[in-house]
Formats: structure tokens, sequence, C-alpha cells
């Protein structure tokens, strides 16, 4: 099957960010489809391809699966090998939680610390909310390693569809929150988010994400 995936800038585009990396981790050949987010004609862009009119999207070559957590769900359908969630029903059951957490919440710190790979902005201080969804996210990170994580560096241990959904929260602690002591990161949370971008696709997105700011 031949898919070509629809994303956004690589700097900025969180949601594309995730089937891109879990599909590059589970090695699934695909070709990409980069739209500019800030052209005046996206909307139409994207319509060619996705009827939401939104990325990212999936085209599949019989058709469109659009939402990021759609396509991966798709995914592990259709290459169980990738394994793409954990195969322990306890653990798959919290992978599916805390994925679904991450796409349905944490608006104010999605408000307050877009994603923005390539920079470096520390602030000093978050407002209530944004402290709120940081220490909710670095519990839920301790509780996934701390439960089921002991065969690697991941939540679940291997990559799983959840590093690929909490994939754009470490680039946004990374640019804005690089100290995670004041959040109660006991070190687990610290330790996910350098796991993260030791991986050599982290690597290859970061360095599309800067050519990209580059203009070149």
């Amino acid at each position: 099957m031949a898919y070509r995936l629809v994303i956004g800038n690589k700097n900025t585009s969180s949601w594309s960010l995730r089937p891109w990396l879990a599909m590059k981790r589970a090695q699934i050949p695909f070709g990409e489809i980069v739209i500019n987010l800030r052209a005046p004609d996206v909307k139409a862009q994207i319509l060619r391809h996705s009827p939401s009119g939104k990325v990212p999207a999936l085209l599949t070559g019989a058709g469109v699966v659009w939402d990021s957590l759609a396509i991966i769900e798709f995914l592990a359908e259709a290459h169980p090998e990738a394994m793409l969630w954990p195969q322990a029903p306890e653990a798959r059951a919290l992978a599916r939680s805390v994925s679904a957490e991450m796409h349905a919440g944490f608006q104010a710190l999605r408000e307050h610390c877009p994603m923005d790979f390539v920079a470096r902005a520390p602030k000093a201080s978050l407002p209530d909310p944004v402290a709120g969804d940081v220490r909710r996210i670095v519990a839920i990170w301790r509780d996934c390693h701390g439960r089921h994580g002991g065969g690697g560096p991941f939540l679940f241990g291997r990559f799983s569809a959840a590093d690929a959904m909490y994939a754009p929260v470490t680039t946004r602690f990374r640019t804005y929150i690089p100290d995670l002591g004041p959040y109660g990161d006991d070190g687990t949370a610290q330790a996910y988010v350098d796991a993260l971008f030791a991986t050599p696709e982290m690597a290859e997105w970061g360095e599309a994400a800067r050519r990209e700011v580059a203009g070149t």
C-alpha cells in the first residue's frame, strides 16, 4: 500500500508530527505532502486532500484518514507487526487512555506554549492552568514508565503510539520549560524528553524544521 502523509510546517505543526513520527519509527514507507500553513490559500490546498480542511491526513490509495489519532489507529490495524500499541492488555488500555487525554486536553499548555521546534524561549513562570497541565503530564509520564516502562526509555518501554502522541509536548517543554523539577519531575520526565530527542527520527524532523525556518 502506497501511503502519502499530508502535513503542515515542521517547525509548528504539532498534530503533523504525531503520525509522521509513528510511521518513521515503525518503518512504514510513505511520501510527504507538506503544506505551508501560512499560505493565503492554505484551506483550499488542504481540502484537495482532506475533507476536514486540516492536517494531518493520510492518503491510503483507497481513501483518506484524517486526525492524528485516527491515522495511528488505522496504521496499528493495517500493520500489526509494527506493534504501535503495547501488547499487554493493561498497558495497552493505559496507553490508549493517556493518548486520548492528550488528544482532547491540555488546552492551556497548547495556547500558552505553541509548538516552535527550533526556538529556545524559557518562561520564568507559568499561569496556573498551564502549570497544572505540565504537572499532569509529568505525572502521566512517571506513572506510565513506572508501571510499564522497564524495558526501555519510552513511556511503555519500547516506542508506542503514546510516545507519538506526546512527542510535540516534549518539544514544547524543551522550548519553554527546560526545567521540569518545579512541576513534580523526579528525573523521569526529563529523561523521557532526552530519549525522544535522541532518536534519529526526531533529529530528522528537527533538521527539516531548521531548514524551514532558515528558508533553505
